[in-house]
């Protein structure tokens, strides 16, 4: 079992940034990759940013691209997303999220292969 602890989300004016994390405890070595995903309201629950543990690869939505950068801190198990130059339409629940089956890299965008999830943070862009 991993447990996934977000934290960081709030309230903040468009042009402003954030920087999320996310905690990891229980069975961490088995963890292959960690993800962001944000869902808001009445849409599906989308691929923000996600990478993998040992290598550090990373993936992004093209709509962040440029904006928002994942990274990892191995030592404390814990994964951010930094944000910049955040928007209204970035406005959504973000969820933090933990895949301990190694897939092909490029799977990593669906949400169906990630095993554990977190509570969520609300993120909320005023325009």
């Amino acid at each position: 079992q991993v447990q996934l602890v977000e934290s960081g989300g709030g309230l903040v004016q468009a042009g402003g940034s954030l920087r999320l994390s996310c905690a990891a405890s229980g069975r961490t070595s088995s963890i292959y990759a960690m993800g962001w995903f944000r869902q808001s309201q009445g849409k599906e629950r989308d691929l923000v940013a996600t990478i993998t543990w040992t290598g550090g690869n990373t993936l992004y939505a093209d709509s962040v691209k440029g904006r928002f950068t994942i990274s990892r801190d191995n030592a404390k198990n814990t994964v951010y997303l930094q944000m910049n130059s955040l928007k209204f339409e970035d406005t959504a629940a973000y969820y933090c999220a933990a895949d301990v089956n190694p897939s092909r890299f490029v799977n990593l965008r669906l949400k169906a292969v990630y095993d554990y999830w977190g509570q969520g943070t609300q993120v909320t862009v005023s325009s």
